[in-house]
């Protein structure tokens, strides 16, 4: 579905929308649960000290409060006004807006891109208007926005006043049910929300817009953003770097992994979601934490917020049950959290604990001695937390009554006070559904320890923020010098293994013959043994018709190769003429990969390295990073793909020269970025060899605008 054009607004306008001191409730109702109503009754709610002016035109007073007839009855310079009305008044009230110079409105109104092509009209005409007026929106199709640090409540839904006390996390979603959920989640874990903005179908204001207007507010200390669509990804990407250097950590739900998803996206927002790991990688690399649930931003919001960020990934995991001990290692193996065995001074001081019957290792089973002595907790978290391969511990605890419960949170809470630690500790429970006092997980948050009913929750949160927190970020790219602009179009192997070679891939030796006596001669000058590839830039799958002939051994060998390649051709493809066929020597055997890249209109460039092979289709197993990563970062990427073990000597095979890919890739991502034009590489396969015998690209295409 078409977008409507965003043009921007004055940040002043944005300003006045977030934190009016005058606000103008059009459609205003005494009836109970109405749009107008529910504003209201939040304004209230929160002791809005403000103007309130209310628009009606059928009542002259709600409450003792005068009503006005239409918003050009509004005094002049009203700091934002809500529209609760239906979508086909809309455009009278935002007329009315204008000439008495509101500065924001939100409207909640639904019937506009989201609904067709009829309303995506009218959301353009919206937009045409607020521009031209300099007036900032929020929505249409939104739930509005809560300032809980000044206490303006401007949406429909029920909500209470809760000032943050301390530095907060900001919520903006294009979705409005999502923004309530994350801030009603996150406020019955007492983290505080500075505040909440449901951006809608962004006819004017996107998220990137409320997101830069708060990065500089000194109430907010983090962001989660729920964002289906980023609109302005390099204006993005330049907001999260500076949120980076403010110190305020950056937390991205972007739904639309999936094709099902992506088309969802569209029918609810408008929006036309990108591609997600393309998006993944370019906004990781600028420092944002991309989450993949929203039980997963909410529990990493609260790791932000409450706990030090870890400083390196292990995690020392301390239980009271043998059998759970077992569990996390599973656990852990599957999610890729690092349980490091405790070095020699914590096992010397662990082991002197209880000799014989707690053995110094991770995770530590402190069995049921932990229940007679529960100083066994804080003894134990103190040689833990001086082990420097520990990020964060985690305690797995029994927690099957409220006495028992305040048994073992005490002596935690005391020791949190004495040893003030500079890494996170989580306290999770064993038990889900048990009864856990309130003051116990109060006494235990107010002293910086996240409370969870779930140990798996907690351990996927600190990998989350463990990965975040030691993955490279680097600042925007600086442009590549240029070059001779490519040939636009498809580019065949023959022309495009040269240009690659030239930017530092290796390719094998070629020569293009048209003729079998060309080809003759060609393999005489490559070597036999030799293939056959037919070449053309209409044929993007040349094996799909038969156009690769391979391992030919000798001139008899290469005139039956041709022959039969040619009749191949005539039979899938009797309109194609050639360019030729290239004539190549035999590689030798070796492990196969995909190289690709791609110059993405949304995000820029970017590569792609992935198994290759019969099965590189069905097993989806590649990395998508950024295009100036260095050949040593493209590495430790290879070395994630799950299929990595075979790069290091598998069932006997020498280790894989995986360095030399990755020098390759590094040399794939300059050339990409220095040809805008391109719009994507196509590298399968890469041929890697033994270690120290490198690498050779069989195979590419280039495909340009």
């Amino acid at each position: 579905m078409p977008e409507t054009v965003s043009r921007g607004t004055p940040q002043a306008a944005i300003g006045r929308l977030l934190r009016p001191r005058s606000v103008a409730i059009v459609g205003a109702s005494p009836t109970p649960g109405s749009l107008g109503g529910g504003v209201l009754g939040n304004l209230i709610r929160f002791g809005f000290t403000g103007d309130i002016h209310l628009v009606n035109p059928t009542r002259t007073e709600i409450d003792g409060r005068p009503c006005v007839p239409t918003t050009r009855d509004l005094p002049q310079g009203v700091d934002c006004a809500v529209l609760a009305i239906p979508q086909k008044g809309v455009m009278d009230a935002l007329r009315g807006c204008a000439e008495r110079g509101v500065g924001g409105v939100i409207c909640f109104s639904s019937g506009f891109a989201e609904a067709g092509e009829e309303g995506l009209s009218a959301q353009q005409a919206l937009a045409d208007l607020a521009h031209d007026a300099g007036i900032a929106v929020m929505g249409p199709n939104c739930l509005g926005t809560i300032n809980f640090v000044d206490g303006v409540a401007l949406t429909f839904g029920a909500a209470s006043p809760k000032p943050p006390e301390g530095p907060g996390l900001a919520i903006v979603s294009q979705s409005g049910a999502m923004a309530t959920v994350v801030r009603a989640a996150l406020h019955a874990r007492d983290i505080g929300v500075t505040f909440t903005v449901s951006t809608g179908n962004e006819a004017v204001n996107g998220a990137e817009d409320f997101f830069e207007h708060l990065i500089e507010d000194p109430a907010t200390g983090a962001f989660a953003l729920v964002m289906e669509q980023v609109r302005q990804p390099q204006r993005f990407l330049e907001l999260a770097r500076r949120a980076r250097r403010l110190g305020k950590p950056v937390l991205l739900l972007h739904p639309g992994r999936s094709a099902a998803a992506r088309e969802s996206a569209q029918t609810h927002t408008g929006a036309m979601a990108g591609n997600w790991q393309v998006m993944r990688s370019i906004v990781s690399r600028a420092g944002v934490c991309v989450v993949e649930t929203l039980e997963e931003l909410v529990d990493v919001s609260e790791l932000v917020l409450r706990t030090p960020l870890p400083s390196v990934p292990g995690v020392a995991m301390i239980t009271d049950s043998g059998a759970f001990k077992g569990m996390v290692l599973d656990y852990c193996e599957d999610i890729g959290v690092p349980l490091p065995q405790p070095g020699p001074e914590a096992t010397a001081v662990i082991g002197a604990i209880a000799p014989g019957l707690i053995h110094p290792t991770n995770p530590l089973d402190l069995t049921a001695q932990a229940l007679i002595d529960p100083d066994l907790y804080p003894k134990t978290m103190k040689p833990l937390l001086a082990d420097k391969n520990v990020g964060a511990i985690c305690l797995g605890i029994i927690m099957s009554s409220p006495l028992l419960a305040h048994r073992k949170v005490e002596p935690v809470v005391r020791a949190m006070k004495e040893l003030q630690p500079k890494k996170p500790i989580l306290f999770t429970m064993l038990g889900e559904e048990a009864e856990v006092p309130a003051d116990c997980i109060a006494d235990l948050r107010n002293v910086g320890v996240p409370f969870f009913r779930s140990p798996e929750r907690a351990l996927r949160a600190l990998r989350r923020v463990a990965s975040w927190q030691m993955a490279p970020v680097a600042e925007l790219p600086a442009p590549m010098a240029g070059r001779l602009r490519l040939p636009g179009g498809t580019i065949p192997e023959y022309k495009a293994k040269p240009l690659l070679a030239a930017a530092g891939l290796h390719v094998p030796h070629g020569i293009l013959a048209t003729t079998l006596e060309e080809a003759r001669a060609a393999a005489l000058t490559c070597g036999y043994p030799v293939a056959l590839k037919a070449q053309s830039s209409a044929l993007s799958h040349k094996s799909d018709v038969g156009g690769v002939i391979l391992n030919l051994a000798d001139a008899d060998a290469l005139e039956r190769g041709w022959t039969i390649l040619q009749d191949n051709i005539r039979h899938h493809r009797p309109d194609l003429i050639l360019d030729g066929v290239l004539i190549e020597k035999m590689g030798a055997r070796g492990t196969e990969l995909i190289l690709g890249a791609r110059n993405d209109p949304e995000w820029g460039a970017v590569l792609m390295v992935g198994l290759g092979g019969v099965l590189a289709e069905a097993l989806h197993d590649a990395r998508v990073i950024p295009a100036d990563f260095s050949a040593a970062e493209i590495e430790v990427e290879i070395r994630k793909l799950r299929a990595a073990a075979i790069f290091d000597g598998f069932r006997g095979e020498a280790p894989r020269d995986i360095a030399a890919v990755a020098e390759m890739a590094a040399a794939l991502g300059g050339f990409v970025r220095r040809h805008p034009e391109i719009v994507e590489v196509d590298v399968n396969p890469v041929m890697v060899f033994a270690m120290g015998q490198g690498a050779l690209a069989l195979d590419a295409v280039i495909v340009t605008r």
